[in-house]
């Protein structure tokens, strides 16, 4: 099968495309947001190709995976014909929840996927056809050494998205383990915040040497209120890491007892990073805990097997 896919989600489409089939990547000269081509950051298998838009047409694309909603009008322009489609939501909604429109509701013919039961249940999709499937994780392997008193937290852009990736909370939580911030824009994070620079410090690394860095930390810390499930949550319990978190959004599915510490009450989450920072033992034992867990529910095996069923359906 050959299946049209547009570069969006790096983490995501790492484990999506380890699949049996022939994954096509829209490339454009400047690698602009419709064409960005292979991912240069993370590991992805040959059986990923990029082509022009002008070359689409003679592509023989079985189906194609929407992710954004203009993509719907570029996949019929550079295709030249209405294919097969699946629209996969990442996200959960934003604005008028729970009342948010999808963009594929009532749009005959395109099922929706979301990665999460929560999103589905938030979004507003009208009479479109909606599944789940959730996350699976190129499993990382076992690597948490804790070596590091440090709690380590993951987040694209915290300066430009406050509130929502909870930003505000990141002093809180300074104050009880020193912070390595890894992410996308985190330069100057702790001046931004008025933290010593020995409390908070940023880092941004490609995907093959995040693992390894984070795993060094003693705990990870998830403190972001509002957003679908993060894949650096996941990929934290596949390394093994006791992991304290916000119970928002799928949280309180995806962290069992025994994993780490979900709560809403900072002072219960603070105190929770004190403790795992103060104790290897039991980091290393609730890490344990978080990677069997993992494993067990967001498997790769499990992830690929339900999507090739969903793409043998639309495509039969």
């Amino acid at each position: 099968m050959r299946i049209l896919i547009w570069h969006v989600h790096g983490s995501w489409t790492t484990a999506f495309v380890q699949g049996p089939h022939t994954y096509v990547v829209p490339v454009i000269p400047d690698r602009g947001p419709d064409g960005v081509g292979r991912a240069r950051t993370f590991d992805w298998p040959d059986n990923v190709i990029e082509l022009p838009p002008e070359r689409l047409r003679d592509a023989d694309i079985d189906v194609v995976i929407l992710q954004r909603p203009h993509e719907y009008a570029l996949a019929e322009q550079w295709l030249g014909r209405r294919p097969t489609m699946v629209y996969l939501e990442h996200n959960a909604p934003d604005g008028d929840v729970p009342a948010t429109r999808h963009p594929v509701a009532d749009l005959p013919g395109v099922p929706l996927v979301h990665v999460t039961h929560f999103n589905r249940l938030m979004w507003d999709a009208g009479s479109a056809e909606t599944t789940v499937i959730e996350h699976g994780i190129v499993d990382p392997g076992p690597l948490w050494t804790g070596e590091m008193p440090h709690a380590a937290v993951v987040v694209n852009e915290p300066k430009r998205r406050g509130r929502t990736t909870g930003t505000d909370l990141l002093p809180a939580f300074a104050d009880a383990a020193p912070l390595d911030v890894f992410g996308m824009r985190t330069e100057g994070l702790a001046d931004h915040l008025g933290l010593a620079a020995g409390r908070c410090r940023s880092h941004e690394l490609a995907q093959r040497d995040l693992h390894s860095a984070m795993a060094r930390r003693r705990v990870y810390v998830h403190p972001i209120r509002w957003t679908s499930l993060g894949l650096s949550l996941l990929e934290a319990m596949h390394l093994g890491m006791p992991v304290v978190a916000l119970a928002t959004t799928e949280v309180t599915e995806a962290v069992p007892a025994g994993a780490g510490v979900v709560s809403n009450r900072i002072d219960l989450l603070t105190d929770a990073v004190r403790d795992f920072v103060a104790d290897p033992l039991h980091a290393r034992l609730v890490g344990e805990g978080a990677r069997t867990a993992a494993l067990a529910r967001y498997g790769l095996s499990r992830f690929l097997d339900d999507w090739e069923r969903l793409l043998k359906e639309v495509t039969r």
